[in-house]
């Protein structure tokens, strides 16, 4: 039950998200008819999991919301800004009742008061007359989930269903979702054109579905079309497996079963040679489409029966996370066995041992790459959490601002999403306080009275980008030189870049506000995002003009487990460059130092390019060969060299944790263990080339 309850919490979270984006959505579409309907299906479902599960005070909680959002679905109850703060403040609460259950901090109970008694203040008495007609009903799903049903159904809406702003086809699509669906159309009613109105609905359907839902899960697909039409629901059949007498049943018995022929007129046809179907047609006993009907249920029966008896249900399952992170452990270790395998079948130079290494090479790769995306999110999971940041805030400090998003689909390691998560909230925060002017500022600005805060995402390469961009007042940079010499960080006589400047604004205490405020200004949270951003192996950059705005542009990679890798040697000792920054590797002779002038540059195509000497940043003892390596790197836009005794090859490196030893080290970012049990340093190319 445990397992049960804690599936309960997950899907829970999941759904109070996907609450809060439709209620976002809503606001700005109050009269969206399906904005209104997925709000209410989702705080259905919370209702009927949470009582099935025992959360009985979240679903008693949810179930008056649920009533709200029925009158406003039936328009007696108008969408407004009071309705949708009150909604959101009992997404809230319910997450508060969800961690309470998890053990965390005891509910307030007068608070869930206070929301329902303000609900029932601001809807009236419509609320009433709603709770005294309607029974909280149970959750729906079959207690054994190896029980499955089937349903007969025949929906027959009005005529003038597309007039109160419902799609058939939405309804359809829905019963899809619930399991195996056949449906059949019935299009004899449609007139000749002449007669023919376009806003009127001729069709109506037979549908047969298999699921383990149970039967208040089909009747609330329709509990909007309930009294626009003809539904009839039938379960013909409820067992663990299919039974093959179902399946078994012949085209007339459905048809007699379901009503559309008289028994009477069936048994006089049974004797004929042809199929029963075309002699009921031909004795206009039964229409074509009838028959095509039950000619599908026939068909579905046997097709559900077939897959049972050969495969098992398809299926999503919830993992905890540190199942993942365990199977990624193991993942990584056996690419380091399978690198020592293909070390050793290379030294013995044994072509039957290549073989088999080169398989399990390929093996271990694909294995790899499906472990890792199992990790692989939608970064646009978390957006909805910072449109309601973005919402509220902007409230409290009366600013008018739009957030607009982009790239949600971009996939990133669950870790890494959970770990941005702060970064993201403090960035947001600052660009609302101190990006975003108040609107009449932005009017003697002649800019849009509403500003505009937007978030992206996309793929680069082996890296993953997001950017928050703002229309605000953007950075003054005479102010951020002045504070930093203020603060002693920069000289007065200090020249800098433009570049530099910006990179000001993350210095611990560092803040250009003259007035603190409950959001920002206190000089605490930039640089703990920097930090943040570099224990992900990522990097930030900062991009704005003065009174048009700041774009702040993150750049991380993938996954923090498993990375592609430069494997350079430098007197024997080895080391690991992300590949994803590399863009090439060139010699370097001594002719080439010499003609520098003693300056550690290089000129590659007619490019200057600085580069580091590892030999000397890591102060290793002795001469370096005469011909050297330099691998050029590509860090925050700039092309920087790193010089290398010799450049072994791409590696596929699995990254291990540092010891107490070296935890602290500016320059490594990790370790990996190569195919001879040898260890090498992953660096951290960012920090050394601000050394």
């Amino acid at each position: 039950m445990d397992t049960q309850k804690e599936a309960f919490r997950e899907e829970a979270y999941e759904l109070i998200t996907e609450l809060e984006s439709g209620l976002l959505e809503l606001e700005e579409a109050p009269d969206d008819i399906e904005l209104i309907r997925r709000i209410f299906r989702a705080m259905h479902t919370i209702k009927g999991s949470g009582a099935m599960f025992g959360f009985d005070d979240i679903a008693g909680f949810t179930h008056n919301i649920e009533t709200v959002f029925e009158l406003v679905h039936e328009g007696k109850v108008g969408v407004t800004r009071e309705l949708i703060n009150l909604t959101l403040s009992a997404c809230d609460q319910i997450k508060y009742m969800i961690d309470a259950s998890g053990g965390g901090k005891p509910v307030d109970d007068d608070r869930s008061n206070e929301i329902i008694a303000s609900l029932k203040d601001l809807v009236g008495v419509e609320m009433e007359v709603m709770e005294a007609r309607e029974e909280a009903e149970s959750e729906d799903v079959i207690d054994d989930g190896a029980v499955i049903a089937t349903y007969r159904i025949r929906f027959r809406p009005s005529a003038d269903i597309f007039s109160t702003g419902m799609n058939p086809i939405l309804i359809l699509n829905e019963l899809r979702e619930l399991g195996e669906c056949d449906i059949t159309a019935y299009l004899d009613a449609i007139p000749l054109l002449h007669d023919y109105d376009p806003e009127s609905c001729y069709t109506y359907w037979d549908i047969v579905l298999t699921t383990r839902k149970g039967p208040n899960a089909v009747k609330d697909v329709f509990i909007f079309v309930e009294d626009n039409g003809e539904i009839d629901i039938e379960i013909i059949n409820e067992e663990s497996v299919l039974d093959i007498e179902v399946e078994r049943k012949r085209l007339g018995e459905i048809l007699v079963e379901r009503g559309d022929v008289p028994p009477e007129k069936l048994q006089p046809l049974l004797d004929h040679q042809k199929p029963i179907g075309e002699i009921l047609v031909e004795e206009e006993v039964v229409s074509r489409g009838k028959v095509d009907s039950a000619l599908a249920e026939q068909q579905h029966i046997k097709k559900v029966r077939e897959k049972q008896r050969k495969v098992a249900q398809a299926s999503s399952v919830r993992v905890p996370l540190d199942r993942l992170d365990k199977l990624v452990d193991l993942v990584g270790e056996l690419v380091t066995v399978q690198a020592s395998l293909s070390r050793k079948a290379d030294i013995q130079n044994d072509p039957e041992l290549s073989v088999i290494a080169e398989e399990v090479e390929n093996l271990t790769g694909g294995l790899r790459d499906n472990t890792l995306s199992i990790r692989m999110v939608r970064i646009g999971s978390t957006f909805t959490r910072f449109e309601r940041l973005v919402r509220d805030l902007s409230g409290e400090l009366g600013k008018d601002i739009a957030f607009t998003t982009e790239g949600g689909d971009t996939e990133l390691d669950k870790t890494m999403i959970e770990n941005l998560s702060d970064p993201l909230v403090h960035i947001i925060r600052n660009s609302i306080d101190h990006g975003i002017e108040a609107p009449d500022i932005r009017e003697v600005a002649k800019k849009p009275v509403k500003g505009t805060i937007h978030l992206s995402a996309e793929h680069s390469g082996g890296h993953v980008l997001i950017r928050i961009s703002d229309d605000g007042a953007g950075l003054d940079q005479e102010a951020i030189c002045a504070k930093a010499v203020e603060n002693g960080v920069i000289s007065p006589d200090g020249e800098l870049t433009e570049k530099e400047i910006f990179q000001l604004i993350f210095a611990p205490g560092f803040t250009t506000a003259k007035v603190a405020s409950d959001v920002s200004g206190r000089g605490v949270g930039m640089d703990v995002v920097k930090r943040n951003l570099e224990s992900l192996r990522g990097s930030i950059e900062v991009r704005s003009r003065k009174g048009l705005g700041t774009t702040l542009t993150l750049k991380l990679p993938l996954t923090l487990a498993i990375i592609e890798g430069l494997l350079v040697e430098i007197d024997g000792d080895k080391f690991v460059l992300p590949l994803s920054s590399v863009e090439e590797c060139v010699e370097l002779t001594q002719e080439d130092v010499n003609r520098a002038h003693g300056k550690e540059i290089l000129n590659i195509r007619s490019e200057i390019v600085p580069y580091i000497r590892l030999r000397r940043l890591f102060d290793i003892k002795g001469d370096p060969p005469l011909l050297e390596h330099v691998v050029i790197t590509d860090v925050d836009g700039q092309r920087i060299g790193f010089v290398v005794d010799n450049v072994i090859g791409d590696y596929q490196t699995v990254i291990k944790s540092l010891g107490k030893i070296l935890k602290d080290s500016i320059d490594v970012s990790g370790a990996t263990i190569l195919g001879d049990g040898t260890v090498a340093l992953i660096l951290d190319i960012q920090k050394l080339a601000n050394v």
